[in-house]
């Protein structure tokens, strides 16, 4: 059934078009991703359909009696309201009294549990989650919402995914989290260059089905300079023989002058030069830290590696950010010592960014830290240079900084840290309100980055990219270090948590062996009949096992048929733990039987 029927609409900011002429159609069951470079009208184009916002041109079809939830990127509150009096907003008592269990159990998920408190006393982060419980509670026929992960730790972004996956209707959301993206939506719509693209799969289908699109745009391209040259040749032959040409061909070679298509090969490129760094880089020695009567950091100690690419995880509030704030410092801690190298250039991109003067050009900011800087390969170049590298065009360089979006800002904020060539990365939270492009090449960024970087992020897509060390933050204090990327961190709690449950199960046994060996004697039916097939269910089940981990270091970089894998990993491991723990039992009871007939 279809539920937004969006026609030939364009959208203009006085010179710059967002997009133009752009049409596609909303099913219900349609779970569809919007992705795009910042600044290219994303969220533009969610409060149009949404109705917060017209379009230039066009029409915005909805059919009688279909409604639509949204979610803005930056909701507005009455700073007055308890956290339920917000959700319920509007609302008539009798519906708050139906349902507010429902809304209790979805706030205590998304991290909110003083449902009586001021939302002015909330962080921005916990409003947004407030904001989101509304949205989510709201019968629609068509939830629209924009970066909903943005400021969530791992565990609630988890069971957002599963909420999402479950729920009936259709979904239309701008994220930048691409497990989410793979895991969530069954459609993905691009916005590039003005135009729309629309794409049937998830992210890693999208992915896969634009790399196709541009490159059959770059065969058809490829045959239009072809033909152009050739129109080229034929209007050339002379002045004389001109006049005599045939008119439909000279307007022919006009349209093919002009018919380039918008093919954009640009990335950025932030291949700034790093400055030297010696052996000792940052050693951490019993450093503890707490506000009142919660410890956030207790005893930590740790030597930063030159090659490290540290993830600090965690749910929000145990203290990520403060470790970083305290090797920046900008926080003194309680006790122990933080000792840096001399020769450490650390760049600290923040959570918050810095103050920045909106009434300043983009162009102007970036100056205030260097008007040249040195690239990787020595190579000098001015400010206005660097900043066409980061997708800042001659135009956007001189636009005021007023005018830029949240993400073109950070974007912005970026380059200006990268501008003092360091030699340690310090990231805080570095994938809210980024696009996925800009995502992408920081990723590959890091991967040449000749020093440590230590990020704090919920991103698991990035932690699986760029990690090889996960510091897990678990309360009271505690610093859990783990070797390996996310991924391999949730795979070693798993495997720990199977070891101590068959521990327990083992104990158990044994506290009751004295009482079985009295009690059992002989066989049942169901039990003989067990016993004669274990044996072979236990090889098929190890055969499955030795073909999953030859499939899983195929896949090693395919990273959503990795997850996929592990999860059917998990699922045959536990099947055949079971299977071995009851041939022990079979087997303890058929020497019984032996003991007992001798």
């Amino acid at each position: 059934m279809n539920i937004v029927t969006i026609e030939s609409i364009s959208k203009s900011y006085g010179v710059k078009t967002l997009f133009e002429n752009i049409s596609f159609t909303i099913n219900d069951h349609d779970k569809t991703g919007l992705i795009g470079v910042n600044g290219t009208g994303k969220s533009t184009l969610l409060k149009i359909i949404a109705g917060y916002e017209t379009p230039d041109t066009g029409l915005i079809k909805i059919p009688s009696g279909m409604s639509i939830e949204y979610l803005s990127q930056n909701p507005v509150f009455d700073p007055d309201s308890t956290v339920l009096e917000q959700v319920f907003r509007g609302e008539s008592p009798a519906t708050h009294s139906v349902r507010e269990y429902e809304v209790k159990t979805i706030l205590t998920k998304l991290g909110i549990n003083n449902f009586d408190e001021k939302i002015d006393t909330l962080s921005g982060g916990q409003k947004k989650r407030v904001a989101l419980s509304r949205a989510l509670i709201s019968p629609c026929d068509l939830l629209i919402l924009d970066e909903p992960t943005n400021h969530m730790d791992n565990n609630t972004i988890a069971w957002l995914e599963t909420y999402l996956g479950k729920r009936k209707g259709a979904l239309l959301m701008i994220t930048h989290d691409r497990y989410f993206l793979d895991r969530v939506v069954n459609k993905t719509i691009e916005l590039d260059g003005g135009k729309l693209y629309t794409y049937t799969g998830n992210y890693s289908a999208f992915i896969e089905k634009k790399l196709e699109r541009q490159n059959l745009e770059t065969a058809i391209e490829r045959k239009r300079q072809n033909l152009y040259k050739k129109e080229l040749n034929w209007i050339r032959t002379g002045a004389k023989a001109r006049t005599t040409k045939q008119k439909a061909r000279i307007q022919r070679f006009e349209e093919l002058k002009d018919a380039k298509p918008n093919i954009d090969d640009s990335e950025i490129d932030i291949s700034v030069a790093h400055s030297r760094l010696g052996k000792k880089i940052i050693t951490f020695d019993n450093v503890s830290k707490s506000f009142g009567d919660k410890i956030l950091i207790q005893n930590f100690s740790y030597v930063v590696l030159k090659n490290d690419r540290i993830g600090i995880i965690g749910d929000n509030g145990l203290g990520k950010s403060t470790l970083l704030n305290l090797i920046a410092g900008k926080l003194n801690m309680d006790c122990g010592t933080i000792d840096i190298g001399t020769t450490v250039n650390i760049a600290y991109f923040s959570q918050e960014s810095e103050e920045m003067n909106i009434n300043l050009r983009g162009i102007e900011y970036i100056k205030e830290s260097a008007e040249y800087v040195t690239t990787a390969d020595g190579t000098r170049i001015s400010a206005s240079q660097m900043m066409e590298r980061f997708l800042f065009s001659k135009e956007l360089q001189w636009t005021h900084i007023s005018r830029l979006s949240g993400g073109e800002r950070r974007r912005l904020y970026l380059l200006k840290v990268l501008m003092d060539a360091p030699n340690v990365l310090i990231l805080d939270e570095p994938t809210n309100d980024f696009d996925i492009d800009t995502l992408k090449v920081l990723e590959n960024y890091i991967d040449e980055f000749n020093g440590a970087v230590i990020s704090v992020s919920h991103d698991r897509y990035f932690l699986d990219r760029t990690c090889n060390k996960i510091f897990s933050f678990e309360g009271c204090g505690k610093i859990a270090q783990y070797t390996g990327n996310y991924t391999d961190h949730i795979i070693h709690k798993k495997d720990v948590l199977n070891d101590n449950l068959k521990e327990g199960k083992s104990k158990g046994k044994s506290n009751s062996s004295q009482r079985e060996k009295k009690k059992k004697i002989k066989f049942t039916y169901k039990e003989k009949i067990e016993y004669e097939k274990i044996d072979a269910e236990i090889e098929i089940l190890e055969n499955k096992l030795t073909k999953l981990e030859d499939e899983i270091q195929k896949y090693a970089t395919d990273f959503t048929k990795l997850q996929e894998l592990m999860a059917n990993k998990d699922i045959v491991e536990e099947e055949l733990f079971y299977k071995m723990e009851r041939q022990e039992y079979l087997s303890g009871i058929e020497e019984q039987m032996k003991s007992a007939n001798n």
